[in-house]
Formats: structure tokens, C-alpha cells, sequence
């Protein structure tokens, strides 16, 4: 018995140790093999929106890519929050992966999350549209110069619109007047509930300001309603390349934009993580790609997990700093 005994001790030990050199011998496998099974993309925003419309063509060409289904789930409510959350707290295995959006860097600075950039795992930016400066087609500023000098010598009388109160395009011309050493209070700003409807209060003479990006105000400069002053960016639109550079029309390195890229869960492992930032730079590179987004005007850029990561924390930077200065920073 005691022989018996001994021998089933020695034939289990071995067996412990043989299943731990089998997994062992798996777990490399099993990550070459990824993804073996769908993957979800969240969108933090609704169906039908330009977030929408850039995660579906990103997980129809993602799709090809990788061989599995690429299903998009849109996750709203709380100003974006409930969406980025579903991201953040997803399983850490590359299977939930979602599109971030410029956001992040901002609602924790309203007190609404404790999110950050910094809750997820980079994988790559896939778009940036920055913000302009429209007026109306007949206004009688032809510069950024002209606009700036009449805000300085009636401040307060010129107002401006294109998103909520302390949304990006606020913060976009809040950041510029600071930049410019103008009170941001000069420019009263006018809610709205998106760019549509403050482009169409601006033409119809109820603002004097639109500094929403160039695409979504393409359908008015191409119907000679309203033109553009300049861009808010280090480079000139591909849109309308005439349209100068706030560096180039009054020597300002101030930049802002509206950008989505695709996060995963903080913790994916590094080889999974690797695998999704190459794909996801080939389809950013892809003509599918660059010809959708340009049929919509959306600005296409890449940036893998590195630079991804320093953007985001330098965009967070740069829109908490706006947001104090202009009391909407909890």
C-alpha cells in the first residue's frame, strides 16, 4: 500500500507538471491565435453620427483584417461617460476595444468621471478634425487679425456657437482668445445642440462666430454662406487648403481639435495589444479608409500607442487649463 501510495504521489506530481509545461507551451500559441473568437467596438455616442459613421467603416475593414466579426455597440448617456466607462472596465483580453473620443480629456475636468487618457491602453488615433474660425460669407472681417481687433474693441457684443457650453468648439475659441491675451468672457457663448444648428444661427444673424471644424461647416463655405478665417491646426486642411493656419495668419501655435482613436482596457496583454495597433494602422492607411473619410471631409491621421498616449495626456492638458480659465473646470 505504501509502495502504491508513493507511486500515485510521483504519477501525480509529474502530471501537475507535465499540464504546467503544456500551458506553458499554450500561452504563446494561444496569443498567435488571437483574435480566435469576435471582438465588440464601443462607440460612446449615437448611431448615425460621425463617431458612428468612423467605428462602422474601422470594424467592417477590422473585420477583414482579422477574420472574425467586428460588432459595434453604441454606449450612451452622461455626456459620453457611460460609453467610455463600458471601455474601460471591459475584460482586458482585445476582445472589447472601443473609439475614444476627445471627451475623455475633458469630462473629468467637469467633475462627471475620474477617467482619463490615461485609463486605457493606446492603440491608435485614427482621426482629428480641428476647429476653424467661421464667420458669415458678408461679414466684414477678412482676417483672423480683423476678427480679433473688433472682439477686443466691443467686448462682449460678438458671440459664438457650435456645441454645448464647455464643449470642444467652446473650448476652441475660449483656448484662442487666451492665447491671444483677450478675456474669454469677450466672446459670449451660445449653446447649442451641435455645429448644424449654431451654423445656421450664425447665417441667420443670431451670432457673429462658428469655430467648429471645417467638414461640418463644408456644406455652407460650398454654398458661399460662410467662409473661413483660418484653422486651428499646425498644417492646412487637405478641405481647403487656402484656408491659413493660425500660426501662419497671426503667428499663434495654438491648435484644437476633435479626434477619436481606438483604446482597449488598461492591462491588454502587450502582444495582443501589438497585433491591434498594426491592423488598425493598416486600415488607417487603407484606401477604403482615406476615401470614406474623405467623402465625409473627416480629417485622417494615425498615431500608434506611444504617440497616441503623449496626445491624449497633452490634449487633456491643454483642455483643462481652457476649462479653468474659463470657470468650467470643477
Amino acid at each position: 500500500m505504501r509502495v502504491r501510495s508513493r507511486r500515485s504521489f510521483v504519477s501525480g506530481i509529474s502530471g501537475a507538471l507535465a499540464g504546467l509545461a503544456m500551458l506553458a507551451f499554450a500561452g504563446p500559441a494561444a496569443a498567435q491565435g488571437y483574435p480566435s473568437r469576435p471582438i465588440t467596438l464601443i462607440v460612446p455616442w449615437g448611431a448615425g453620427g460621425g463617431t458612428d459613421a468612423t467605428a462602422r467603416i474601422i470594424a467592417s475593414l477590422l473585420e477583414k483584417e482579422v477574420g472574425q466579426p467586428v460588432t459595434v455597440v453604441n454606449r450612451t448617456g452622461g455626456s459620453g461617460v457611460v460609453g467610455h466607462a463600458a471601455i474601460a472596465s471591459a475584460a482586458a483580453d482585445g476582445y472589447t476595444i472601443g473609439l475614444a473620443t476627445v471627451e475623455i480629456g475633458m469630462m473629468h475636468w467637469q467633475g462627471l468621471t475620474e477617467l482619463t487618457g490615461a485609463s486605457y491602453t493606446p492603440i491608435g488615433l485614427v482621426n482629428a478634425d480641428p476647429a476653424g474660425i467661421q464667420v458669415r460669407a458678408d461679414a466684414p472681417y477678412k482676417t483672423v487679425s480683423e476678427l480679433l481687433a473688433a472682439i477686443k474693441a466691443n467686448p462682449g457684443k460678438l458671440k459664438a456657437s457650435g456645441t454645448g457650453q464647455g464643449g470642444i468648439w467652446h473650448l476652441a475659441i475660449a483656448g484662442l482668445l487666451r492665447d491671444q491675451k483677450i478675456d474669454p468672457a469677450s466672446v459670449p457663448w451660445v449653446p447649442s445642440n451641435g455645429a448644424a444648428p449654431g451654423l445656421q444661427d450664425m447665417v441667420a444673424g443670431g451670432i457673429e462666430i462658428a469655430p467648429v471644424s471645417l467638414p461640418e461647416a463644408r456644406s455652407l463655405i460650398d454654398a458661399g454662406k460662410v467662409k473661413s478665417l483660418a484653422v486651428m491646426n499646425d498644417k492646412p486642411a487637405a478641405l481647403y487648403p487656402n484656408v491659413p493656419t493660425l500660426k501662419a495668419a497671426i503667428g499663434s501655435d495654438w491648435t484644437m481639435a476633435a479626434w477619436r482613436g481606438i483604446v482597449a482596457p488598461k492591462g491588454i496583454p502587450n502582444d495582443v495589444r501589438d497585433k491591434l495597433s498594426a491592423t488598425i494602422q493598416k486600415v488607417a492607411g487603407s484606401k477604403e479608409y482615406t476615401d470614406f473619410m474623405a467623402s465625409r471631409g473627416f480629417g485622417v491621421v494615425y498615431a500608434g500607442p506611444e504617440d497616441f498616449g503623449k496626445f491624449m495626456a497633452k490634449s487633456d492638458a491643454e483642455l483643462g487649463a481652457t476649462m479653468k480659465a474659463v470657470g468650467i473646470a470643477k
